[in-house]
């Protein structure tokens, strides 16, 4: 099964050929102008106060990325909330709920409160609201989730995260690349995380990084590395247990993420080679049928378990898989370089 997602990513970044491809292409290249005028012209009226901020009653970090698809936002998220907890701060967590149906967590919010499960978590569309009604139940410190984009909120420190794996989204802007806005929209980054550098070379951290110091015209601001590293394994039971559970395990990995790519790596570096992957679109609904469909593919390459993000474990049953254990690998950030810096950036936050 190619999903949708790794089908798109397959056309933009050149891997699909042929006649049909190569149109699409070309189609996607006229829609890329219009869409690049109307980003211009929206952060053009943020850069010159003509559209205006809302400052919210209590300090905002911000979280995002340049790119569309998984960049790693979530642990560092995670981080940053257990981070300020521990510094005497009542963090809440902002977002705008995305994809969430009315009276539901979205997935990101529902991976969360079970890494955080002491954190609040507010969820709106109009993230102004959430962020007032964080603070009127006693939150000192907000962590605005996938904010890069969203300007309407002041923030007192602004993050991006830039996965090393795809750090530039095809070089070209949406629809006919990965990119939600030119690589200048940098320049509003406090600081820079590069994340999943232990999966790319020291030569190519180092060319990233000369890029997007380029692209903001400075050396000056902070660059992070980090690393995603697993911790252990989430069973659909509630359940922890180590990784060397997997070991000579028959597995069968599946996800529904923005950069699968990135969760089978992880496997791997834990000697894991799946005998079957199964990618679906990110923020994908499974279905009735999804899951039978999974079950039937498991059963024929005779996988023992089966090994998810727990951003899908959240939205997968119990059952449903020919009685084979359904887990999922519980990631956290590792800094390897740059960790003093963001913390006397945090300390700044009054």
């Amino acid at each position: 099964m190619l999903p949708d997602a790794e089908s798109f990513r397959r056309l933009v970044d050149g891997r699909a050929t042929g006649l049909v491809a190569t149109l699409s292409r070309a189609g996607l290249t006229a829609i890329e102008l219009p869409y690049a005028v109307l980003v211009r012209l929206r952060n053009y009226g943020y850069d010159h106060d003509f559209v205006t901020v809302n400052r919210a009653s209590a300090p905002v970090i911000s979280v995002g990325n340049l790119t569309l698809g998984g960049t790693g936002k979530t642990p560092l998220v995670a981080w940053l909330a257990q981070w300020f907890a521990q510094h005497n701060k009542k963090p809440a967590i902002i977002s705008r709920g995305y994809k969430a149906e009315k009276g539901q967590l979205s997935d990101e919010a529902a991976e969360l409160k079970i890494l955080l499960p002491t954190v609040p978590h507010f969820a709106n569309k109009r993230r102004t609201i959430a962020a007032e009604d964080a603070v009127a139940k006693g939150s000192d410190v907000l962590v605005l989730d996938d904010g890069f984009q969203h300007r309407q909120i002041e923030r007192d420190i602004n993050l991006v995260t830039i996965d090393a794996t795809d750090p530039f989204g095809c070089n070209r802007l949406f629809p006919r690349g990965l990119l939600r806005e030119p690589l200048g929209g940098l320049s509003r980054a406090d600081a820079f995380i590069l994340t999943r550098t232990d999966q790319v070379s020291t030569k190519t951290r180092n060319e990233i990084r000369e890029r997007c110091f380029q692209s903001v015209g400075s050396h000056n601001k902070p660059w992070i590395e980090t690393e995603h590293k697993p911790l252990n394994l989430r069973f659909i039971d509630g359940t922890v247990q180590p990784l060397k559970t997997l070991q000579h395990k028959r597995t069968l990995a599946l996800s529904a993420i923005g950069n699968p790519a990135a969760f089978h790596a992880t496997l791997k570096t834990l000697g894991q080679e799946s005998v079957a992957t199964l990618t679906f679109p990110d923020h994908h609904k499974y279905t009735t049928d999804d899951i039978h469909y999974i079950s039937e593919e498991a059963e024929a390459v005779g996988a023992e378990i089966v090994v998810t993000t727990l951003k899908d474990l959240v939205k997968l049953p119990e059952t449903g898989f020919h009685d084979r254990p359904l887990c999922a690998l519980e990631i956290g950030i590792q800094f390897q370089s740059g960790l003093q810096e963001l913390e006397t950036l945090l300390d700044e936050i009054p």
